[in-house]
């Protein structure tokens, strides 16, 4: 097959004519696309990448023959680093198949459309949907220009060890997997109350803390408005909820609101980081990890600003290096640190509970 370097190579594994053919009509209208094939289902699917590997992988979830979370882990086994966004009614319908997929390492979703009646409809949302994540997962996202010039070369903060109160963890694209491994890895519960802001809608945020607290040693929940954090436990935002630390009688405490979003998002990273920051000041320990964005620069100034620590995943390790290559950028980062020595760095900074 003759193809155009220049440009960004999907494949489109669907069992669905009509959804192969919408995907190729929408992405097709952008010069920079070009379809590199398509696969009725999974095993198909995973023979293509092994011949002629894309640039993208476009997965749905239900097929004959091998499903999208069977094929995606073949996969992974032979190419760890392809970006996969799953593709299907399921990410909308069924968020236990899409945290499934994403902990198994997909590298994000995107739902079909609802009505497939209206192809016109049909065709926008497909293109609103998947071309912003394409090109972010295949440029792994240039990094936001949002330092000033003076801080245009990426530098560092010295660091400094200090004693910690509390872990704040920011991240979005990419997340799940990366979480699924840093709390594998911490072999013991930490003896701080670990706040997670993870980009997502209601009730995966849920299914994802449930799935965390399965294969480590952190308990992780949603948490509910007004309550304590216990030190060694971990809380989640709840997708479409901020998660702020207040003091209360002297003590920290969980908010919840549903204030306007932030950097697009609800939760935001920024609010966690920023009130956390007032609760903790020079004992926060904060790292962003990967994600689409620059959500988290103006929390990790907050942190730096009350004499904490802000540390950054590693560009790469990171699925998308927007959120903390801004970090970097910004020279707010006093390490940056790949994901597979995370949980180490966690450890040595904070003590077992």
């Amino acid at each position: 097959m003759t193809t155009n370097s220049s440009k960004i190579r999907v494949l489109i594994v669907d069992d669905s004519s009509v959804i192969r053919r919408l995907i190729s009509t929408a992405l097709t209208k952008h010069p920079d696309i070009e379809i590199a094939g398509t696969a009725e289902n999974g095993l198909l699917g995973v023979e293509f990448v092994q011949k002629e590997p894309p640039d993208v992988v476009l997965l749905d979830v239900e097929m004959p023959v091998m499903d999208g979370i069977t094929a995606l882990k073949e996969i992974r086994k032979f190419n760890p680093f392809l970006p996969i966004i799953i593709f299907s009614t399921h990410t909308q319908r069924g968020a236990a198949v899409t945290i499934d997929a994403l902990t198994n390492g997909a590298s994000d979703y995107a739902p079909k459309p609802s009505n497939m009646t209206d192809i016109d409809e049909s065709l926008t949302v497909i293109e609103n949907t998947l071309m912003p994540k394409i090109r972010s997962l295949v440029s792994k996202e240039s990094v936001p220009d949002i330092a000033s010039p003076e801080k245009a070369l990426i530098t560092t903060l010295p660091d400094q060890h200090q004693k910690v109160g509390a872990l704040c963890i920011g991240i979005s694209t990419g997340g799940p997997s990366a979480l699924m491994q840093l709390f594998q890895e911490i072999t013991a519960p930490l003896s701080v109350p670990i706040f997670i802001v993870q980009h997502m809608p209601p009730k995966f945020t849920e299914l994802l803390a449930k799935r965390l607290s399965e294969v480590g040693s952190t308990l992780i929940e949603e948490p509910y408005d007004g309550q304590e954090p216990i030190p060694g436990n971990g809380y989640i935002a709840p997708g479409g909820m901020h998660m702020e630390v207040n003091l209360f009688n002297g003590k920290p405490v969980i908010n919840l609101t549903d204030k306007p979003p932030e950097n697009s998002c609800r939760p935001a990273v920024d609010v966690l980081f920023r009130t956390a920051a007032k609760v903790y000041g020079n004992q926060l320990l904060a790292i962003v990890m990967t994600g689409m964005g620059s959500d988290g620069v103006k929390g990790a100034g907050d942190i730096i600003e009350n004499k904490g620590t802000v540390l950054a995943q590693d560009e790469g390790s990171s699925v998308v290096w927007g959120m903390p290559g801004a970090v970097v950028k910004a020279n707010l980062a006093s390490k940056v640190i790949p994901l597979n020595s995370i949980a180490k760095e966690l450890q040595n900074r904070i003590a077992a509970k």
